[in-house]
């Protein structure tokens, strides 16, 4: 089974751009919101038990999914959340075990798991062999989620309500990547830490040979 780090933090914190340098090292990237995107795009798995569950109010004009209505109706009710975490939850695990499985044969040193909510649920601990914190101010996740997405300020706020604190993260952490720097101080974060995976990666793999 492939090496595998645990890459976590919470909205707004850069987990993608972090993400996207590790691929760059050639490693491999299994991320569950893009999963979640896939199984509730058109024809998506997840989408008529969605519809089952919420009826036509989280449906745009066009037969899409109303991402930004559904956000609404699970911060407002934590058990419409428990809902859809019900209905998703189990079929993200489903992909992410079929993608870490096709890691195992292919020319990979190591994968990287995304989870935004790694630490909140404690999901895919027994997947990952290492948790990577991305670490930021609150402050600049805020400004970030804003900026990006278009969210009033109070959104963003109840979105990081519902998330780890940045101290239950940083406690979670093995390893921890700070983005509030610039590019290339990330840049210069993640080359350090794929080298130190590598050399974990490799470690292991030799243990296991033996």
């Amino acid at each position: 089974m492939v090496w595998v780090v645990g890459l976590t933090g919470g909205i707004g914190s850069g987990k993608s751009a972090v993400a996207e340098r590790f691929a760059r090292h050639g490693a491999a990237i299994v991320d569950t919101d893009v999963i979640a995107h896939a199984l509730t795009a058109p024809g998506g798995a997840a989408l008529p038990a969605l519809q089952v569950a919420f009826g036509r109010a989280i449906m745009a004009k066009d037969n899409t999914l109303d991402r930004a209505a559904l956000r609404r109706i699970v911060f407002a009710d934590p058990s419409a959340r428990a809902q859809l975490e019900a209905i998703l939850h189990p079929m993200i695990r489903a992909e992410v075990e079929v993608q870490l499985r096709r890691l195992a044969s292919a020319d990979f040193c190591y994968g990287v798991l995304v989870v935004p909510l790694l630490i909140e649920t404690g999901a895919y601990r027994d997947r990952i062999d290492r948790t990577l914190v991305v670490d930021c101010p609150p402050e600049l996740q805020i400004a970030r989620v804003m900026a990006r997405s278009g969210l009033t300020r109070e959104e963003v706020t109840a979105i990081l309500a519902a998330q780890a604190t940045r101290q239950q993260r940083l406690a979670a952490a093995d390893d921890v990547v700070a983005n509030a720097d610039g590019l290339e101080s990330l840049d210069t974060a993640v080359a350090a830490l794929h080298d130190k995976y590598v050399t974990q990666a490799a470690r292991r793999n030799t243990e296991t040979d033996e």
